[in-house]
């Protein structure tokens, strides 16, 4: 055996030439669910040319199982800094917001930049910097992965919080025959000009026939105008103001209780995006989005908190300024606006899907369940032989709203590591059969049957 001895000078030459790879810190962006189907996932490389994207970013995609021909997209747009960054990567695991995209035959997809906390969100949440190509040319390459080519030009349902929100509503407003709808959460692209802000964007007639939702935080600068995001209704309301002067169908929903976290605002964005893409989505593909039909419209004054609430009627009653008025797209989602400003406890009376496919393997549970289109998922009630022997999970996650069974981070997006449909019966004695049950319950407490 041949002897290798270094001197201490060549091995203080090894330790220096070693330690930048000893003391890199792994990628937080290295970390997130494997992309199996019928997920799929696309990523690119930073880009340092002018007018392509700056930052890398993947995509990922969930496609509802057994769906022969897609109709739309829908995308969850996280927003600014390197922890919002993150938390895209579990959005498209969302299985709420998959109960959504599988009614309408829709993929759910869920960009990820990888956006250094102290660096300039602008490079990517405004689309005209390269993250609008990017985008679209992920949808062809993740339609080519999953055997559906149509991806690449479906039309597009917009989520977007933060930095992610003037995304989705900047996207509206340079593809709006492409935009089903589009919900703005805590943010709003410019398009008024103003000193040292980005070059406002213009609005065509086509932008004012999507479906829009401002929604933001009460503490966002409507009835708390102190604090790090004080501004933020100011830029939300030159948006609304501006697009609603020239006929758009926009609303504004404030939520009472939040400030820049998310809070219970799914509980009325997905049941709005619902009624938009029954409205919208054509029957076809290829054909152009259906309008909105205007007879089921209701308009309200514009609310920004306050003690009374005014109740949204038709348009033909409607008494007020037409041009500071909310647009909503029908009955049912005026009720839910008129909870969802007062306390966010917007109800639902329909108990979620029963579970299936409950496998025993040794003393393991397994499930599938999808999610309650309308409330979600809190928790599974494991059952043996007729009595109750645990909660999955034992305690919800979701400091910041209702109790969610994959927890919610602070863009709207599952905890990691995802919660799994699985529960190990300690109990259970060896030898012995059991019957199991599993009941799922939504986030207002209603028991699967």
């Amino acid at each position: 055996m041949k002897t290798i001895t270094r001197s201490p000078r060549s091995f203080a030459l090894l330790l220096i030439a070693l330690a930048p790879s000893l003391l890199a810190k792994p990628s937080p962006y290295a970390v997130f669910p494997s992309a199996e189907p019928p997920y799929y996932r696309a990523q690119y490389e930073a880009s340092a040319t002018p007018g392509e994207l700056a930052y890398a970013v993947n995509f990922t995609v969930w496609m509802p199982p057994g769906v022969k021909v897609l109709r739309g997209v829908i995308v969850h747009q996280h927003g600014c800094g390197e922890g919002s960054c993150q938390s895209g990567l579990t959005g498209a695991f969302d299985l709420h917001w998959q109960a959504l995209a599988k009614k309408h035959d829709c993929a759910l997809l869920s960009p990820a930049y990888e956006q250094p906390e102290t660096a300039d969100c602008q490079l990517w949440c405004d689309p005209r910097k390269g993250s609008a190509v990017a985008f679209q040319r992920a949808l062809s390459e993740l339609g080519a992965k999953s055997a559906h080519p149509e991806l690449a030009t479906v039309p597009w349902a917009l989520w977007g919080h933060s930095g992610g929100a003037n995304w989705a509503g900047a996207m509206t407003l340079l593809h709006p025959d492409r935009v089903a709808a589009a919900w703005l959460r805590s943010g709003a692209p410019p398009v008024v000009a103003a000193a040292g802000k980005p070059t406002p964007f213009s609005i065509a007639d086509a932008a004012t026939q999507v479906p829009l939702m401002c929604n933001l935080g009460t503490k966002e600068g409507v009835t708390v105008q102190e604090g790090r995001f004080a501004s933020v209704w100011g830029g939300v309301e030159k948006f609304f103001t501006t697009m609603r002067a020239q006929g758009a169908l926009i609303a504004v929903a404030v939520d009472p209780l939040s400030s820049h976290e998310c809070g219970n605002q799914r509980y009325l964005a997905i049941p709005w995006f619902d009624a938009c893409l029954t409205a919208r989505l054509p029957a076809k593909l290829g054909r152009p989005l259906r309008s909105m039909p205007a007879s089921a419209a209701l308009l309200a004054p514009l609310y920004a908190g306050g003690p009374e609430i005014v109740a949204p009627v038709s348009a033909d009653k409607f008494s007020g300024t037409k041009e500071k008025s909310i647009w909503l797209p029908n009955e049912a989602i005026a009720r839910a606006w008129t909870q969802y400003v007062k306390d966010t406890a917007v109800t639902d009376t329909t108990p979620p899907p029963a579970p299936i496919n409950v496998r025993v393997t040794g003393r393991q549970l397994t499930w599938i369940a999808d999610a309650d289109l309308e409330s979600g998922l809190a928790s599974f009630l494991i059952e043996r032989d007729g009595q109750l022997i645990a909660t999955h999970p034992e305690k919800s996650n979701n400091p910041r709203g209702r109790p969610v069974f994959q927890g919610l981070q602070y863009s709207d997006t599952p905890n990691q590591p995802l919660v799994p449909m699985a529960f190990t019966d300690t109990t259970a004695e060896a030898g012995k059969h059991y019957a199991y049950r599993v009941i799922a319950v939504n986030t207002v407490g209603l028991r699967s049957n």
